[in-house]
This record gives C-alpha cells, sequence and structure tokens, in this order.
C-alpha cells in the first residue's frame, strides 16, 4: 500500500476551501492537464455525500476511467472520496480542512494499492506516486490560486 500526504495552506476559510474542493467543475479546470471529463453520476457542480462520480482522462499517455463515491461528509471539516471501479487495486483519498487564525490548512492522505503483484509495485516506485503527488499539488495549487486572489 501507498501512502501519500500534500499539505497546503491557503488564505481563505476552511467552509471555501472544502465547497472547492468538491466541486466538479473546479475539478476539470485543475485536471485540464490530463484532460480529466465527467462522464457519468455528478457531472457538474458540488458533489456530496454517497454521489458517485466517473472521471475519464489521460495518464501516462492512456484513456483511463475512475469511478469514486464520496464516503464520509463533515462539512467543513473532513470528506473522503474511494475508488468503486477503476484501475487500481484499492484507492482512498481522505481531505481535511482545518481551520487556523486567517488561513485553512488543507491536508490530503491518498492510499491506494495497485494491481499487478510485483509490476505494480515496480510502475508506483518509479513512476505512479510521483504523479500522484504532482497532480494533487497542482491540483491544490490551483485551488490556492483561486481562493487567494
Amino acid at each position: 500500500m501507498t501512502v501519500i500526504i500534500i499539505y497546503t495552506e491557503i488564505q481563505s476559510t476552511a467552509e471555501k476551501a472544502f465547497e472547492l474542493s468538491l466541486d466538479i467543475d473546479f475539478h476539470k479546470k485543475t485536471a485540464s492537464q490530463t484532460n480529466e471529463q465527467a462522464i457519468a453520476g455528478v457531472m457538474s457542480g458540488i458533489i456530496k455525500y454517497n454521489e458517485t462520480v466517473t472521471w475519464r482522462g489521460k495518464h501516462f499517455g492512456v484513456y483511463l476511467t475512475h469511478t469514486s463515491q464520496i464516503t464520509a461528509y463533515e462539512a467543513p471539516r473532513y470528506f473522503v472520496d474511494e475508488m468503486i471501479k477503476g484501475n487500481f487495486k484499492t484507492f482512498r483519498h481522505q481531505h481535511y480542512f482545518e481551520q487556523k487564525e486567517n488561513m485553512v490548512q488543507m491536508k490530503d492522505v491518498i492510499t491506494y494499492t495497485t494491481p499487478y503483484g510485483i509490476f505494480g509495485k515496480l510502475f508506483d516506485r518509479f513512476f505512479l506516486k510521483k504523479h500522484m503527488t504532482d497532480f494533487i499539488k497542482h491540483r491544490n495549487q490551483t485551488i490556492k490560486t483561486a481562493l487567494e486572489k
């Protein structure tokens, strides 16, 4: 199992960061480098508890689909999206929002396992973990830029 933890500080409120993190239309903008599109489930607006979205995006030169469900939701402090169908063996993304004085600290905890035994583990070690980390950091920087203007 791979675990990625990323902290992002934003001069904003937990409420605004929480809502923007659940905004399907905004996610499309943050994932433009992979041409991600929502193709099923909630396809625009704010996704809520127990709802699903299926994304289609180009990663490593191949179009992949990934269906996630919001499995935990405690506004504006925490939510979880978990893969219910896709290319990982397991995938869970926990989103934490902690209000501090004039800013919110976002904490992303991504845990996943790859299929294909040793080949999946090697792919993760040499390519996937960095790709996932860079993808989330880019997304969070886009959220930060949008909320701090």
